[in-house]
């Protein structure tokens, strides 16, 4: 599975116009300024990774909502402008509030639909791990959801749940720096790394071999270098 469209336009060192909707994490709740949140810092690494200076990520991040509200927005963002890229982070709130899986799953597919009706490249981007996660066996079965259904339509998953909770697991110290003062939200430090894992990710999606999808620590610290599991159909 590739990036294709996504692809040709960076070959072409065409303007970017990616859309990344979701909830808190998307609009940057735990930041020290909009300017530190993971849209902000995904564009910058964009622009410095593939040479491209017409580069814009609209943060479409809205705290939080659940799949529900999100899907109805994303449907009416992909009415209204045409993305190159867009990155669905969805499924937090629904897992942290055990909203009906049925629906989740639900929203999800239409979601999908949507991307595919609009002939619009999406990238989902799961649910956050934190430390102090009530029911673990409920909350992952909405990460597992995401796989399935993804799996299901061919799109690809970044999992920053299975990228942080290896943070907290072979560097807990660490992880408490990704993450902000509530224990829940992430740190600047945390959408930093984010970011850069991401565009790593990305460059395996559009089929650069050049960059590997390896988070590089740039303002990390001490902080291990990791992989951000990409789920890739």
């Amino acid at each position: 599975m590739r990036l294709q469209s996504f692809s040709r336009a960076i070959r072409r060192k065409a303007p970017l116009r990616v859309l990344a909707i979701g909830s808190s994490s998307t609009e940057g709740i735990g930041a020290s300024s909009p300017a530190h949140s993971y849209p902000a810092r995904f564009e910058a690494e964009l622009k410095q990774r593939f040479k491209v200076q017409d580069v814009h990520v609209t943060n479409a991040g809205v705290g939080g909502e659940t799949a529900e509200a999100s899907v109805a927005r994303l449907e009416e963002r992909l009415k209204q402008n045409t993305y190159d890229l867009v990155v669905w982070q969805v499924g937090t709130n629904d897992a942290v509030k055990g909203d009906d899986e049925g629906r989740f799953r639900e929203l999800l597919e239409r979601g999908l639909q949507d991307a595919k009706a609009a002939k619009t490249e999406l990238v989902l981007l799961d649910q956050q791990f934190y430390p102090t996660i009530k029911d673990p066996v409920r909350y992952e079965r909405y990460v597992h959801m995401i796989e399935t259904v993804a799996a299901e339509f061919n799109a690809p998953v970044m999992s920053r749940y299975r990228m942080m909770k290896t943070w907290a697991e072979r560097a807990p110290k660490d992880m408490t720096a990704m993450l902000s003062g509530d224990g829940f939200h992430m740190s600047d430090r945390g959408y930093e790394c984010l970011a850069t894992a991401m565009v790593g990710a990305v460059s395996d999606l559009v089929g650069d071999t050049t960059s590997a999808a390896v988070l590089t620590p740039t303002t990390a610290g001490d902080a291990p270098s990791t992989q951000i599991s990409l789920s890739r159909r």
